[in-house]
């Protein structure tokens, strides 16, 4: 958790868990050459006792001589209190981390907190990866030096030393979950099936959070074969998805969710099921749509995008193009490329016609309006080799392109016409000949 002469920054409530905390620190400090620093939050939900509190945490700082933080803050009324007042101590203390204020952040969790976390999460329908609940040391800096300690233990501490405590009158409230989860469930287990009910359900997050570093590691190697990531979002295989066995791919599914949303909040077991039962369709299509992700199936991959990229993707662009020049495909890492080149010989027809990479077009067919746009339903127009006209979607379907694919799928338009479109090529009534005298050359690269 921690290494000589780094600075600590103590998160203080004033309740006896982070003061117990506080005082132990206090008393390893000299040991391992830490610098302590107090850290308290007031979310000014209880009005005169929230800044009681805060003024003690101060008075307490203040009296051993350690640097004190304060953060206040209101909820901002899109979460519940208890999911908003996480989310705002969590940002102070990143903040304070990332900013060099502090090495670690140390929070008063205990066994007990673990205890309720892990039933509050069962009682969620997570898995085994929610079941691991409370971790002692977190990627961010943060870590538990009481999650061992019960909450009974943690105030034993403090009596036997004279040492006081601010009560919160808001752990009393049944309005929480995690209150009645505290105050009422767990009490009855206990006394109706299991004294050491607090003790199994502590003892069952440490084998979850065995459990779970061990897969990590292995989807961690999958995901880095597997994932294909352009621009935020995931791309998997379908075949290589259904060949897993179902542990991994359930975690492996998980493990798309969290890296494009950037955590699983809100994410349950049907989630997981509804993405596994649309990769396992004979149907080449599907759709799940999770808080605040967007999963897709098209033929042969299943996609996972933020729902905001997504509904951004669908916006419509039309650029006029210069001659010569070149101009980035929106939303794409691509860039179309075009040069007007005279033609050395008046007759064959020029390699690129039937070129995949570039394709040439008579400069001389054209009106001059050229515009390179997004495709559209209904667009149509006829390829090279074709017989006739083709609408572009019906193309789509035969080269197996996603439909995340298509909405930023680029075309070339001269007034009405579709002269050239990506990966398909220029149009058979635009192709140069044996009088043609220039021509535009298109060409494709990458950013």
């Amino acid at each position: 958790m921690l290494a000589r002469g780094q600075s600590v920054g103590v998160a203080v409530s004033g309740g006896a868990d982070s003061v117990c905390l506080l005082h132990l620190l206090l008393e390893l400090a000299h040991v391992w050459d830490l610098r302590l620093a107090v850290l308290h939050v007031n979310h000014r939900l209880r009005g005169g006792e929230s800044a009681a509190d805060a003024e003690f945490v101060a008075r307490l700082a203040e009296r051993f001589g350690l640097p004190f933080h304060l953060r206040e803050s209101a909820q901002d009324g899109h979460d519940n209190l208890e999911q908003a007042a996480r989310r705002i101590r969590l940002t102070f203390f990143r903040e304070m981390t990332e900013g060099g204020t502090v090495d670690r952040v140390a929070v008063g969790h205990t066994r007990s907190d673990q205890a309720e976390t892990v039933l509050f999460r069962f009682l969620r329908g997570s898995g085994s990866a929610g079941l691991a609940a409370i971790r002692p040391t977190s990627s961010e800096g943060i870590i538990r030096p009481l999650l061992d300690i019960d909450r009974t233990e943690t105030r034993q501490f403090l009596e036997s030393r004279g040492i006081v405590w601010r009560e919160d009158s808001s752990n009393a409230s049944l309005q929480f979950a995690r209150n009645r989860i505290r105050l009422e469930l767990l009490p009855q287990l206990a006394s109706q099936w299991n004294p050491q009910i607090r003790g199994i359900l502590a003892h069952m997050a440490d084998w979850a959070q065995a459990e779970e570093a061990y897969w990590a590691t292995q989807i961690d190697r999958l995901a880095q074969e597997l994932f294909l990531e352009r621009e935020g979002a995931i791309s998997i295989r379908v075949d290589r998805l259904k060949e897993l066995p179902t542990a991994t791919a359930r975690r492996l599914v998980r493990r798309a969710i969290e890296r494009v949303k950037q955590d699983t909040r809100g994410v349950d077991f049907q989630h997981i099921e509804s993405i596994l039962a649309m990769a396992g369709t004979l149907q080449g299509n599907g759709r799940v749509q999770i808080p605040g992700l967007d999963i897709r199936r098209s033929f042969d991959w299943i996609r996972w995008e933020s729902a905001a990229s997504a509904l951004a993707a669908k916006g419509d662009y039309s650029i006029r193009l210069p001659v010569p020049g070149e101009v980035p495909v929106p939303g794409t890492s691509a860039v179309i490329h075009l040069d007007l080149i005279e033609k050395a010989e008046t007759s064959g027809t020029p390699d690129c016609v039937y070129n995949d990479e570039a394709g040439c077009i008579d400069w001389g067919s054209l009106r001059g309006s050229l515009e390179l746009r997004n495709w559209r339903p209904g667009d149509q127009y006829r390829p090279v080799g074709s017989t006739g006209k083709q609408k572009i979607k019906t193309l789509f379907h035969q080269a197996r392109i996603p439909i995340w694919e298509r909405s930023r799928w680029p075309v070339m338009t001269d007034g009405a016409s579709v002269v050239w479109a990506w990966r398909f090529g220029v149009s058979a009534d635009f192709v140069p000949h044996r009088g043609t005298s220039r021509i535009l050359k298109v060409w494709e690269a990458s950013a």
